[in-house]
């Protein structure tokens, strides 16, 4: 298993506001976590990625117990967009791929259509630009396990399908992944399986399939502020 948090907990201080998370990510899979604005997805990603303290609980990364920061889980091979895109602004495309280490040639290869914007300062380039740009810089490390924060967040269709695209055949070739996403439809496309968060906690888990067929019951009773009962389903 790429990744494995269990009875996970985690906030901005002695609070959690997160509780009692059991995630799992294998090699090779697209995870979706959903929920509405405020369920604490992010907060669940910041604590995964060493961003965040654990209060409670552990994550496993590649079977073992993880407590470093992220800078020294990416040494290991975990790659994290957050959900500000995560680019030099001041610096063209180009030097952000030379201070990431990524061969020219590797980012192309994913998104050609960057290949005229290379002498472009990013703060520049479009939202969609500047993400594909994030995704590439973590893929072309050749990560074990990628987490992205709301990869789609303000993208036109068309960019989030090569966005997606990019993530699916990355896992296709055997990168575990956790997206957290608002566009659930979208993302369930592109999932093996999906998780619901309400209030802090994990309710629903279930194959991206069943979540797709029961998608506007999941939007109407968990991904919105009314929430719904707790459970998996059946």
């Amino acid at each position: 298993m790429n990744l494995q948090a269990t009875g996970l907990a985690a906030g901005y201080g002695p609070q959690p506001v997160v509780h009692d998370i059991d995630i799992e990510v294998g090699q090779g899979e697209v995870v979706v976590l959903l929920g509405a604005n405020g369920a604490g997805k992010t907060t669940t990603m910041l604590a995964l990625s060493g961003l965040l303290p654990v209060l409670k609980g552990e994550v496993r990364f590649g079977g073992k117990l993880e407590t470093r920061p992220l800078h020294k889980r990416a040494r290991d091979g975990l790659s994290y967009i957050a959900e500000e895109r995560s680019v030099l602004r001041g610096l063209s495309l180009l030097d952000n791929l030379r201070c990431s280490g990524v061969e020219v040639s590797d980012a192309l290869s994913l998104f050609p259509e960057l290949g005229k914007r290379l002498r472009v300062r990013c703060g520049l380039l479009s939202g969609g630009e500047q993400q594909m740009l994030a995704l590439a810089i973590a893929l072309c490390r050749k990560p074990r396990l990628l987490l992205a924060d709301e990869l789609s967040l303000g993208l036109a269709p068309l960019v989030v399908q090569r966005l997606f695209q990019a993530v699916r055949a990355a896992a296709d070739g055997g990168c575990g992944v956790l997206m957290v996403e608002q566009h659930a439809r979208k993302a369930l496309e592109y999932a093996d399986r999906a998780y619901v968060m309400r209030l802090g906690k994990i309710e629903l888990f279930c194959a991206a399939s069943e979540a797709r067929s029961r998608l506007a019951e999941i939007e109407n009773t968990y991904l919105t502020a009314e929430g719904g009962p707790d459970g998996e389903l059946p």
